[in-house]
């Protein structure tokens, strides 16, 4: 709908990301290879003819808002694309919750005189069509509708489950139940809350300045939505199972996910490289926009008397050279080498690594910018990974911050940039304390920022790789 605006929270941390976000905000994430977790709302958004956007950041904002502003344009003159930063509107306080985050700007949404306001997270991974829940917000003259995802009943104490009749209206809020409450008519699934909404502007502005109490969280799924049901709102769920997009296979049905965690972070990355992707980026008619980079094709390079390149279920960016080596499960981001009899297994791999000559690797997760030297082992000895590496996930993978230096023995080393954010991090100086002694720092020469990547001097007909 043209005329409808768009407010897309991207201020939040990511905290349970580790590594992967105490330099940047969570919806700065890059993910799939090429893309940043917020390119799939936005995507979204401009897909479904929406013109209006503000997005609102706060949390380590320079990574998004140097994409954003690089990458991010809409043509006309009553078409935007901006970023609202917190400004203190309303008290010497930043953003205090998702609500107030909304709250603190309600003169941009005052200033935009439209009827109805859609209020979305910009931190998950999902494709849809926008429009077909405004037809049925306005179709149903609700005063907010809350986008909900059908998950599995025996999932569903992980969320906080909607609880509906049978024309879809809500009648209440379950926070992670033990016993969950079934959809009607679908006794084997339970709808969760996706944190996205439409509202009509004037219950949402009523909402906002009723949200006074000091000791509130501010949130909309904690403190909004419950205080509109108790005053009789109408309030209505739309399916995101329902949600249908142009040119999409008929056996594959919406794809959204919650990335909030490290294992599901990587669990969503290796969806778009499975051999049948669950989320299916090659969809001409619902392209995810990002940024275009000046970089040649990928390029698999073949060394005479040597190993072939093997490639399987594989995915490879721009500019990357895979030089006599094995994939397997990989996603290699774009910048990216990886040298002469490596082989590597369920590895996630951000932009600008170069992995050394003849190195193992099984279930790792690399940042940008990440150098592992020739002989380098990891996942092979689980023991012994949890003595070196001071992030490993539940699932087993090994996480390196961006830039970290990993020789084939001894201990790792951070960027120096990397490593003053990394112990002034709340949540993860803790681990890292415990691994006292066991890494170094790099001097000031070498920064995080440094892409390790492929540089033409590199194919001297005299180098070994």
């Amino acid at each position: 709908m043209r005329g409808t605006l768009a407010m897309i929270m991207a201020g939040g941390k990511g905290s349970r990301l580790g590594p992967l976000t105490c330099h940047r905000a969570k919806p700065a994430v890059p993910f799939g290879g090429r893309y940043r977790i917020i390119d799939f709302v936005l995507s979204n958004f401009v897909n479904s003819g929406y013109s209006r956007i503000y997005v609102l950041t706060q949390y380590m904002a320079h990574s998004l808002i140097s994409h954003l502003n690089t990458n991010w344009h809409t043509s006309g003159f009553d078409g935007f694309i901006q970023m609202a930063p917190a400004q203190m509107r309303l008290g010497e306080h930043w953003y205090r919750g998702t609500a107030d985050s909304i709250r603190q700007n309600l003169n941009l949404i005052s200033d935009s005189q439209s009827e109805h306001v859609a209020v979305f997270g910009g931190d998950h991974i999902y494709m849809f069509d926008v429009n077909q829940m405004e037809e049925q917000h306005r179709d149903t003259e609700a005063d907010l509708t809350v986008a909900a995802c059908p998950v599995k009943l025996r999932e569903a104490h992980q969320f906080g489950v909607i609880q509906v009749d049978e024309t879809g209206k809500i009648i209440g809020f379950q926070e992670k139940p033990s016993d969950p409450s079934p959809i009607p008519g679908r006794p084997n699934e339970a709808l969760v809350s996706m944190g996205n909404y439409f509202f009509k502007t004037r219950r949402l502005e009523a909402a906002l300045l009723d949200d006074s109490d000091p000791d509130a969280t501010h949130d909309f799924g904690k403190d909004i939505i419950p205080d509109m049901l108790d005053r009789g709102a109408t309030i209505y769920a739309y399916d995101f199972g329902a949600n249908e997009l142009p040119d999409q296979p008929m056996d594959r049905g919406p794809y959204w996910r919650d990335v909030g965690t490290i294992d599901s972070y990587i669990a969503a990355n290796m969806d778009v490289r499975a051999r049948h992707p669950m989320l299916n980026l090659y969809n001409r008619r619902w392209r995810i926009r990002t940024a275009q980079r000046s970089y040649p094709p990928a390029r698999f390079v073949h060394e005479a008397g040597g190993p072939v390149s093997l490639l399987q279920d594989s995915m490879v960016c721009e500019g990357s050279i895979v030089f006599n080596a094995e994939l397997r499960e990989c996603l290699i981001g774009y910048d990216c080498f990886v040298h002469s009899g490596s082989s590597l297994s369920e590895v996630i791999m951000l932009a600008g690594c170069d992995v050394g000559r003849d190195c193992r690797l099984r279930r790792v997760m690399m940042d940008k910018n990440c150098v592992l030297a020739p002989g380098v082992q990891i996942g092979l000895d689980p023991a012994r990974d949890r003595k070196r590496f001071p992030w490993i996930s539940e699932a087993g993978f090994v996480v390196l911050p961006k830039g970290t230096f990993v020789p084939r023995t001894g201990p790792i080393e951070f960027a120096q940039d990397m490593a003053v954010m990394l112990k002034n991090d709340p949540g993860l100086a803790p681990t890292l304390a415990k691994f006292e002694g066991s890494y170094t720092e790099a001097d000031r020469s070498r920064h995080s920022d440094d892409s390790a990547g492929p540089r033409y001097h590199r194919f001297d007909a005299n180098r070994t790789f």
